[in-house]
């Protein structure tokens, strides 16, 4: 037998998945576990990444007119009670502050003191508090519609965390609108879904499928929720963004009334979308490697990092200047709205050095030595392909074709993914077939996407839940009406469903 190849992740996807992307997160140093049960710390590299989405989105946003706004960290508890459903949907999640100072009690320790005539709730979503302000900001058809977005952090209690992908706090942004007419919300949440599944393809690389959750999975209160999923590396779904139509069920209960043309006074229609930092759990998943993190060149922190070839006890001032002169030139070149953004790193740390990019997942490497500054040439890997693939390049043919390369790289990715989801994507029509995707499903190998029939029953759904793990991820818009039976219990169906396990 051959000797295994040596990989700079630990363990590997297919021996253990979960922790696979644990010690990716650690190699490519984005984030680490903190002191406070269920958070993390995300650090340059990791929030670089998130800042880059936020950027890039919120231009997106504001291109349909929606405007940033803020808006309170507590909500008091009244305001979660007046939709019914909604508070319901949150209460198990919610942190709740009951006290407003703290004092030094009997054994000198801090106690909390001072309870509060009203407990407020640290915000799991913010559908009430902003419901509060537009019923002051809407009395005319004049006043709306109400675009507003805000990026900002929430909280929900979490019993098992994983760093991106589900933590106590996480960072996200929330879209809040209020329309005159129910056209116009439903065309607003399909809007910003769009917005979403456009994003996700075009900067993360990441195919996702667009469609409308079941009844039982929809957003606490909302009459619709549709949603994007994508498939991870190990057959999973992600939900990596969703967009809800709240029908006039907010407006009621936050009283956003205003008169219409006729003088008669109606709710306002309103919507709500959000998407988070599990972007970027998602990235991971669908990209990197046994090797570490890959980035998406549109959404990375840097695009190429220069890897100057230094050697003790030599004077290495012209290979520093080169390796300089290198990145101004690369800096004039524009990517996507972004100047193309260079390291250097020139620490003495031996082959650990280029590995530690590698790691990180940056777009292109460039290693520059002597022999390359006299042979007007540098040295270039590409995150795309095997870490040990390098290739000498003419300089100025590589600073003029950077931002060719950078594509090429973005399409490989989504490619890759797109290829690997429709492997793994199947159409099942019998029961058996459908059980035998996923009862013995683990590890890398959780099954699969599958396209099969559903009756439209809750006990159905509930059945396939308990029994294995899967859920309805969708029903996909891009689904036809074909006649059918329920892979569950054999009535009528009209179209298929995507099933899936999922985080």
């Amino acid at each position: 037998m051959g000797a295994k190849n040596k990989t700079a992740i630990t363990p590997t996807r297919e021996e253990d998945y979960a922790q696979w992307y644990q010690e990716i997160i650690k190699a490519s140093d984005m984030a680490e576990n903190s002191p406070v049960r269920g958070c993390m710390v995300m650090k340059p590299w990791g929030y670089a990444i998130w800042e880059n989405i936020m950027n890039q989105m919120d231009a997106e946003f504001k291109k349909t007119g929606v405007k940033n706004a803020y808006f309170p960290l507590f909500i008091p508890l009244s305001y979660l009670e007046k939709e019914a459903e909604h508070v319901e949907g949150f209460a198990k999640e919610c942190a709740v502050v009951t006290h407003h100072k703290l004092e030094k009690g009997p054994d000198g320790k801090l106690v909390p003191a001072g309870e509060l005539a009203e407990p407020l709730i640290v915000r799991p979503t913010s559908e009430t508090i902003i419901g509060e302000s537009m019923s002051r900001w809407t009395s005319s058809y004049r006043d709306l519609p109400i675009l507003l977005n805000q990026w900002a952090n929430v909280v929900r209690w979490e019993m098992r965390t994983r760093m991106f992908l589900r933590t106590s706090e996480f960072l996200w942004q929330e879209g809040h609108t209020a329309h005159a007419t129910r056209e116009e919300a439903v065309k607003r949440t399909l809007q910003m879904l769009d917005l979403y599944a456009n994003f996700v393809q075009d900067r993360l690389a990441m195919p996702v499928i667009k469609g409308r959750k079941s009844e039982s999975e929809r957003f606490p209160g909302a009459d619709d929720t549709t949603c994007i999923e994508a498939m991870m590396q190990d057959r999973r779904a992600l939900q990596a963004g969703t967009s809800h139509f709240l029908g006039q069920n907010f407006a009621k209960g936050s009283d956003i009334r205003f008169q219409n043309e006729d003088g008669q006074e109606q709710f306002a229609w309103t919507t709500s979308w959000g998407t988070s930092t599990r972007m970027i759990g998602g990235m991971i998943m669908v990209h990197s490697d046994d090797d570490g993190l890959v980035v998406p060149p549109r959404i990375a922190p840097a695009h190429v990092v220069i890897l100057p070839i230094v050697k003790k006890d030599q004077d290495n001032s012209q290979v520093l200047e080169s390796a300089t002169a290198l990145k101004a030139a690369l800096n004039e070149k524009m990517y996507h709205g972004r100047a193309v953004e260079v390291e250097i790193d020139d620490r003495d740390i031996g082959g650990a050095r280029g590995w530690d990019w590698v790691k990180k997942g940056i777009p292109v490497r460039v290693e520059l030595g002597p022999r390359d500054v006299a042979a007007d040439t540098v040295f270039v890997a590409r995150r795309d392909r095997e870490a040990g693939q390098k290739e000498s390049v003419d300089r100025e043919t590589f600073i003029n074709t950077i931002t060719d390369t950078l594509d090429q790289i973005q399409q490989v990715l989504f490619d890759r993914a797109l290829a690997f989801q429709k492997e793994n994507t199947f159409h099942v029509d019998t029961w058996q077939a459908f059980e035998e995707i996923y009862k013995d499903a683990k590890g890398a190998h959780n099954g699969a996407f599958v396209y099969a029939h559903w009756c439209g029953s809750r006990d159905c759904e509930e059945r396939i839940k308990k029994e294995l793990s899967v859920t309805i991820r969708c029903i996909p818009f891009d689904s036809s009406k074909e006649a059918g039976k329920c892979i569950c219990c054999d009535k009528p169906s009209e179209q298929r469903v995507l099933f899936a396990k999922a985080y």
